[in-house]
């Protein structure tokens, strides 16, 4: 396992009127994240948040290339993002407990915090499909270029890791600075991380390692 410290490259936030930044996900222009009574919709460029849907949203948030879906509560609302209407909604495996979201190879992957599980999941009906195990509390979770990634934070720790998406060993880990937590987490696709602040209300930019 190699470890190295998390270089973030941009902070954007504090925001008006959010306490706390949960899930985030990105649609290729747009970075959408979760702040408990609505899903902010924010320009990476310019800084600037430029739309909003009104619903539950206090975990993971996810796209598949057309809808966003969102964790509420205990369930996973699939939503039109130009709308804003909700589409279909399902059971969240863990009840309440469940933190990141992201898609990936047609299901949906979701973090379980404090049972430190991840979950793959059928988008259409919530029928865990595996499970991977955790060492640490689970966040926010991604994959990009055939690497599963996961957010961590457990008390004022907080990292990124790499881990072997079959066995849940951990390859590669870059370490949050002290009191930096990381709530949501997606890439970019390439060499970028969207990472929530959580209780900053922040949405943070770190850097994902290159590969030789």
């Amino acid at each position: 396992m190699t470890t190295s410290q998390a270089q973030i490259l941009r902070e954007y936030g504090p925001f008006p009127d959010v306490e706390q930044v949960g899930g985030v996900t990105y649609d290729g222009k747009k970075v959408w994240f979760a702040v408990g009574d609505r899903i902010n919709a924010l320009d990476p460029d310019s800084g600037k948040v430029v739309g909003a849907i009104a619903l539950a949203a206090h975990a993971g948030t996810a796209y598949d290339g057309r809808h966003l879906f969102q964790i509420s509560e205990d369930v996973i609302h699939k939503i039109d993002p130009v709308s804003g209407a909700v589409l279909s909604t399902i059971p969240a495996p863990g009840k309440g407990g469940d933190s990141g979201l992201t898609w990936a190879e047609g299901s949906l992957w979701v973090g379980e915090h404090r049972s430190r599980k991840i979950h793959q999941i059928d988008p259409e009906t919530g029928a865990i499909l595996r499970t991977i195990e955790s060492n640490r509390m689970v966040t926010g979770v991604t994959w990009v270029d055939g690497e599963f990634w996961h957010g961590t934070w457990e008390g004022d720790e907080s990292d990124i890791r790499r881990i072997d998406p079959e066995t849940g060993v951990v390859l590669e880990t870059l370490v949050m600075p002290e009191g930096t937590a990381v709530s949501g987490l997606e890439s970019d696709g390439g060499a970028r991380f969207f990472c929530g602040g959580g209780r900053s209300g922040k949405v943070r930019v770190v850097r994902r390692p290159e590969r030789v």
